[in-house]
């Protein structure tokens, strides 16, 4: 009589191991998709998946003045770099005045670093629409723009994130949110969230700025 009960048995077995192994895997992909959200758009502090691939490379880009740079133009001096458009509502002001308010801290040691701001709206952001923009914030502060392509090639160097977003007759752009801080030699040394502060990255940048050697 025992063998009728058997069956049920087993069957409510199997649905507990199917339920825990469902809630394992959507628990896994839960928190692989928060990570990469987090990871894009720079929520991260200093996220530890840079060191293990390089960050920074060649690009050729056009400054806002209409002069064709690339990575090679500011050998020499630490970069400042972010990724951004100029109609960006919230991220891209922080960040802008975030690279002020370092510029600031640092004082003469400033002549030695060069921000650059890379937009990623290859559409809007032109060097003529770009041009005078930055006066608003800081006017050290270079914009670049350029081809889908260079932007595409300049982001994929730097790790960085976008992505268009089209909202009726208009978009907006979904990007990543980290300033890079490269050394005289192109190599990346550090990155800062956007909210960071001025202040703590211009304490930062003088320490590093102030222990290498004059160009």
């Amino acid at each position: 009589m025992a063998e009728p009960k058997s069956a049920p048995s087993a069957r409510s077995a199997l649905r507990q191991i199917r339920l825990v192994t469902y809630v394992g895997l959507a628990a896994i992909a839960g928190l692989w998709g928060g990570w990469w959200i987090a990871a894009a758009c720079g929520w991260l502090p200093q996220p530890t998946m840079m060191a293990a691939a390089p960050i920074g490379g060649p690009f050729t880009l056009v400054d806002h003045n209409g002069r064709t740079v690339t990575d090679q133009t500011f050998r020499g001096r630490w970069m400042l770099v972010f990724f951004g458009y100029t109609r960006c509502p919230d991220a891209c002001p922080m960040a802008l005045s975030e690279m002020s308010q370092a510029l600031d801290a640092l004082g003469p040691l400033a002549e030695r670093v060069q921000p650059l701001f890379v937009s990623v709206d290859t559409e809007r952001d032109t060097p003529e629409t770009m041009r005078g923009f930055f006066d608003a914030f800081d006017p050290r502060i270079l914009g670049l723009a350029g081809s889908a392509e260079q932007v595409a090639a300049a982001a994929r160097a730097y790790r960085a994130f976008y992505r268009r977003v089209d909202q009726g007759s208009d978009y907006t752009m979904d990007h990543s949110t980290l300033l890079y801080v490269m050394g005289p030699d192109g190599r990346y040394v550090t990155a800062f969230n956007h909210q960071t502060g001025g202040d703590v990255v211009g304490q930062r940048l003088r320490a590093l700025v102030a222990g290498a050697p004059a160009s």
